[in-house]
């Protein structure tokens, strides 16, 4: 072989050796990168737990039937635990403003009850700005409530305010007369608690 030709095999092995170093690290490095990225990029098997939100379509219609049946005596039963609270504590709110009210107290001493000024005052309190039973605080108590049982569902709070209004006039039932003004203060107190969390969705309701 000439001195040429061995000149030219030395050449072409030098880059042969070295495009396959350059290769072979390049595999390496991709292969260390996928490993690395693997907890990021790793595709989801084929049998994932993903394929579970869809069982329900494997379901028979008697199943199915079922679920949906539950679910909405859930709801209902969401709704109904509102009119009960909604119910009972305006109730006691409206008792609380007959207890301190002095023709309460004037009826109970034509009866031949004592007047117990403590309680009288104990009442008065009751349903101040800042009493338990005041505007503020059962109208707060009363939307809370609902908030918790509709859980930031706009469609669910609007069941959740369809429910105190029930409750508003169960209430009223009950009572016998019309509530009290300051029932019906946090009965319009309750409905913009409503409104602002509507706002806030950027929902437009029915006037």
């Amino acid at each position: 072989m000439s001195l040429a030709g061995i000149s030219a095999t030395t050449t072409n092995y030098a880059v042969y050796e070295g495009t396959s170093k350059t290769s072979t690290k390049a595999a390496q490095e991709k292969k260390e990168t996928e490993q690395t990225a693997g907890a990021v990029y790793e595709k989801t098997p084929s049998n994932s737990n993903d394929k579970a939100a869809y069982s329900i379509n494997k379901q028979s219609p008697e199943q199915r039937a079922a679920i949906v049946k539950q679910m909405l005596a859930d709801q209902e039963k969401r709704q109904d635990q509102l009119v009960n609270i909604v119910n009972k504590m305006l109730g006691e709110q409206a008792q609380k403003f007959t207890e301190a009210n002095d023709d309460f107290w004037a009826t109970l001493a034509k009866g031949g009850f004592s007047v117990d000024a403590a309680a009288k005052q104990k009442a008065q309190e009751a349903i101040s700005e800042d009493g338990y039973y005041g505007v503020k605080q059962t109208s707060q108590r009363i939307f809370d409530f609902a908030s918790a049982l509709a859980g930031d569902d706009v469609e669910k709070m609007k069941e959740m305010q369809a429910a105190f209004e029930k409750g508003f006039k169960q209430a009223t039932k009950a009572w016998g007369r019309d509530l009290p003004d300051i029932s019906n203060d946090t009965h319009k107190a309750v409905t913009d608690l409503f409104q602002g969390y509507y706002d806030s969705k950027n929902v437009i309701t029915e006037e």
